[in-house]
């Protein structure tokens, strides 16, 4: 569910022109801060959720348990959240909030557009909870932290870097739909050699997507919002957020297939 079709550039386009270097740096340093923070507090929305769905889902009471899923014993809640169809719901939910927020994002309001980005975060919280049902707590937490760091240096490194990775798009959207055929591939022929592939071919992708996200972002304020500013500016910091933040969430669940400790 996490690898979600994130194709969408800017949908402002740029100005011709630039304006003053330095009122352009200042007015940079900020919008690259809102969507920093925009996205920190879309991930935190997304770790509560998921673990409140857990800690509701779960039960250390045997004979109080509705259901079980390997060690754990489900509570009524769980087995809806994790065995019933209704599973699918929020499984799906998610794309189709990601859709919703891209291509409505020009006929929003600021403040609606973050309001929505907020219930997908929390979406992707609930349909993220059943790690806890798969992998030991200790290393979500390990690849959690393993996830930050890299996504920090790769960012940085999309930042400050003076080569244009403008060229790298094109290859790394090649290699996302790639992945995500294969996965729904997997989904029927069920290969963990397969699923491996992915898995590390993936990373790589959204390693580069982060880098050449952050500079994308980067260069559409200096070539278009630091003229524009207003309601255009902020829909773009909320657009930003979402595409780094789809980066940290598929670069997680890759390392944790890679390297998290099934429970």
């Amino acid at each position: 569910m996490s690898d979600l079709d994130r194709n969408y550039t800017s949908p402002f386009g740029r100005a011709a022109g630039r304006v003053d270097a330095a009122t352009v740096d200042a007015g940079l340093r900020s919008y690259m801060l809102k969507i920093y923070n925009y996205m920190a507090i879309g991930l935190a929305i997304t770790g509560l959720a998921a673990l409140g769905v857990y800690m509701g889902a779960v039960t250390p009471d045997a004979s109080a348990a509705a259901g079980r899923i390997g060690k754990q014993y489900l509570t009524s809640f769980g087995v809806a959240m994790f065995v019933s169809p209704l599973k699918w719901v929020f499984i799906l939910a998610p794309l189709v909030m990601v859709f919703a927020i891209s291509f409505g994002i020009n006929r929003l309001k600021p403040a609606t557009a973050q309001l929505l980005f907020w219930v997908f975060a929390a979406l992707m919280g609930i349909s993220l909870s059943s790690i806890f049902l798969v992998y030991t707590h200790t290393s979500i937490v390990r690849v959690f932290f393993i996830t930050a760091a890299s996504f920090g240096a790769l960012s940085l490194y999309g930042y400050t870097t003076k080569r244009d990775l403008t060229g790298m798009g094109s290859f790394l959207m090649m290699g996302l739909f790639g992945i995500i055929l294969a996965s729904l591939v997997n989904l029927f022929i069920a290969s963990t050699m397969l699923q491996f592939i992915v898995s590390v071919i993936g990373v790589l992708v959204f390693a580069g997507l982060t880098a050449w996200d952050t500079q994308r972002l980067k260069n559409d304020y200096i070539y278009g919002y630091a003229s524009q500013g207003g309601d255009v500016a902020e829909r773009a910091a909320i657009t930003g957020a979402l595409s780094l933040y789809l980066n940290f969430i598929n670069l997680f669940t890759l390392l944790l297939q890679l390297l998290g400790q099934r429970d």
